[in-house]
Formats: C-alpha cells, sequence, structure tokens
C-alpha cells in the first residue's frame, strides 16, 4: 500500500506559504491604499462605517451622517493651531509618535494614576480612518505600522487635512465645516479663537461633550487651549502648514 505523500513536513509547509502569501497581499493593499490617498480623499472613515453600522443595528432611524470635505486652505488657521495645540504640541516635529508623551502614560500607569492621552494626530488619523475600536495589543501594533505608513507617505499638511475631515466633533457629525456649520453658522474658514478652541475641546469625547451645550470643564478646556494656541505663537505657527 503506497505511502501518504502529503506529510506533516508538506502541509506544514503550504501553511507557511499561504500565510506568507496572505501577509504579502495585505502589505501590498495596505501600502497601495495609504499611497493613493496622498492625492485621493477617503470617500468614508471606519469610525463613520462602524457608526452607520450601529445606528441601523439599533434601528436609530434619527441617525444621520453631516461631513462636508474641504481642502485644508479653506479650514481656519486657527483650528488648525488649536487642534495642534490641544491633540498633539509636538505635530510638526514629530514621526508619527511622541515618545516622551508614551513614556509619561506609561510611567502613570505603572503608578496607578489617571493615564493621559499619548496619541498624536497621525496615530488619530490612522485609528478613525482604517482601524476598528478596542484596547488590544493586536489593534495597537496594527495602528503602529498604519501611523508609521501615513507618517511615510504623506506631508505633515496632507496628514492635518484628513484628520480635520474625518475628526468626530459628535453624534454624526465629523470634519471641521460640518461642526462650524451645525454649531456657528460659519464655514470652517470663519472659525474665531474662541471657536476653534471649543471645537477642539471636545475631541476627546465628541459623543460626551456637546460644542452647542458646553459644561463647565468643556468651557475650562476651551480657556486652556486659548492661552496654548497663544503660548505656540497664534496662526501664524501653523501658516506653514500649506
Amino acid at each position: 500500500m503506497p505511502a501518504d505523500s502529503t506529510t506533516p513536513r508538506k502541509i506544514g509547509t503550504r501553511i507557511v506559504r499561504g500565510a506568507l502569501l496572505v501577509l504579502s497581499a495585505w502589505v501590498v493593499l495596505t501600502v497601495g491604499c495609504v499611497a493613493v490617498m496622498r492625492w485621493i480623499d477617503p470617500f468614508t472613515s471606519a469610525f463613520i462605517v462602524r457608526d452607520r453600522f450601529m445606528a441601523w443595528r439599533q434601528d436609530d432611524k434619527a441617525f444621520q451622517v453631516r461631513r462636508h470635505w474641504v481642502e485644508l486652505r479653506n479650514i481656519s488657521p486657527t483650528l488648525r493651531l488649536a487642534v495642534i495645540a490641544s491633540e498633539d504640541q509636538k505635530f510638526l516635529e514629530h514621526h508619527g509618535f511622541d515618545i516622551a508623551s508614551i513614556n509619561e502614560a506609561l510611567e502613570d500607569q505603572e503608578r496607578g494614576r489617571r493615564t493621559r492621552g499619548a496619541s498624536t494626530i497621525t496615530q488619530q488619523v490612522a485609528k478613525n480612518l482604517f482601524l476598528w475600536p478596542g484596547q488590544s495589543w493586536i489593534r495597537k501594533g496594527v495602528e503602529a505600522y498604519f501611523t508609521m505608513l501615513i507618517e511615510a507617505f504623506w506631508p505633515k499638511r496632507r496628514i492635518l487635512e484628513i484628520y480635520l475631515n474625518i475628526a468626530e466633533f459628535g453624534r454624526g457629525i465629523y470634519g471641521a465645516d460640518a461642526a462650524a456649520r451645525l454649531y456657528f453658522k460659519k464655514t470652517a474658514a470663519q472659525l474665531s479663537y474662541d471657536d476653534a478652541a471649543l471645537l477642539a475641546a471636545v475631541l476627546p469625547s465628541p459623543k460626551r461633550f456637546n460644542a452647542a451645550v458646553p459644561s463647565l470643564y468643556v468651557r475650562s478646556r476651551q480657556h486652556w487651549i486659548v492661552g496654548q494656541m497663544r503660548g505656540l505663537g497664534g496662526a501664524g505657527y501653523v501658516r506653514g502648514v500649506e
């Protein structure tokens, strides 16, 4: 009776080859997708898809997506400055990761303190555009991978442009122009210092904080952001990010 030709070694080889093929295809797909988005605006984001799905699942007929893409030149320098002052003051200097902030967050965690946010604007773009919610190590690894790709293929102005067009400013409200029109009856190009700081103040938790009816905490955060904006040198600080 002939011996079975399919040995465990051959099966293992096929599994490895299959895994390498899948990995190679995934790398080509993700690199190509990020590279193309240097010039082509994303038509949606992972977080928008998630919110649409959750609304459909909950039969929430009142939910609607408000989103209007605008180029960076049509977004007020005050809002560009406000999100940098609020979310990532080393945005123009780092290459995707703020190592000092990450170390501080890890130290706070080890000492049992409340962990501060350490995500850069680039990391937030990677998360909002491509990923699912969660805190697993696998997800963090994929986020780091996309962060490196984004920094490799996009200039800072493009990263900031996409961030300001996909960031969530409230339930169903995505992007600076949709938020400016809803909350202030202005375009994104017309936002004042206070307007921009108020929008930036809700970014850490846009479903919990409300720019239309700001709490005392949101107002205090708004005032802090205005101070940080002035400390960075005002709107001239981001004029070069065009």
